[in-house]
């Protein structure tokens, strides 16, 4: 009888580890195929469509693409950054400048998925940011920082176009909820050059 419970354990404890693995591989193939349709949206609003949405039901659509050449990033930016718009893309804070246009730009992402890479980028590190209209501007790392949410804030500068990556922290965590944010600080390099002549 002893015997019989043993295995009924080892039978439970399995589903539950295949369960959670399950989960893991599906929020990363959602994030992935997101991407794929992103893409095709993104090739739409190239090409003059207003606020082409990658499937009917979706309440954001592309407002940029951001690369970052050194670790092969290559990212569609979502409108808004709901935790819905987060879970298929990185996504534009509606109060901050458009990517690519002057002033500050807000980009977060999560830090499992999209913004992973972020653990990895190093000051002097380009960001590309390619607008829907108009050409791509290059922003350079300048700073990263770990903040608590609730007293953090960004460090804005009216005299410089700026591009900042937000992601919780810390990095691989298990644990959903963080209070800690990662960002990331990237200066356009024509106003970084203006300012320094």
């Amino acid at each position: 009888m002893l015997r019989n419970g043993y295995y009924l354990w080892i039978i439970i404890l399995l589903i539950v580890a295949i369960w959670q693995l399950g989960q893991g591989f599906y929020i990363q193939a959602k994030a992935f195929l997101a991407q794929a349709l992103l893409e095709k949206a993104w090739v739409e609003t190239r090409n003059g469509a207003q606020q082409v949405t990658p499937w009917p039901w979706a309440d954001t659509w592309p407002v940029a693409r951001l690369s970052v050449p050194r670790l092969g990033v290559n990212l569609i930016v979502l409108a808004g950054d709901t935790g819905r718009t987060l879970a298929f893309g990185p996504g534009h804070n509606f109060a901050s400048a458009k990517p690519g246009e002057s002033g500050n730009s807000v980009i977060s992402g999560h830090r499992d998925t999209h913004f992973e890479f972020l653990q990895h980028i190093q000051d002097g590190d380009q960001i590309i940011i390619e607008p829907i209209r108009g050409k791509s501007k290059v922003y350079l790392v300048v700073q990263q920082n770990i903040v608590n949410e609730q007293q953090g804030y960004l460090p804005f500068d009216e005299n410089l176009s700026s591009i900042y990556l937000i992601t919780c922290y810390p990095f691989n965590s298990i644990h959903p909820g963080a209070t800690q944010r990662y960002i990331v600080t990237a200066r356009d390099i024509d106003s970084l050059q203006r300012t320094n002549i």
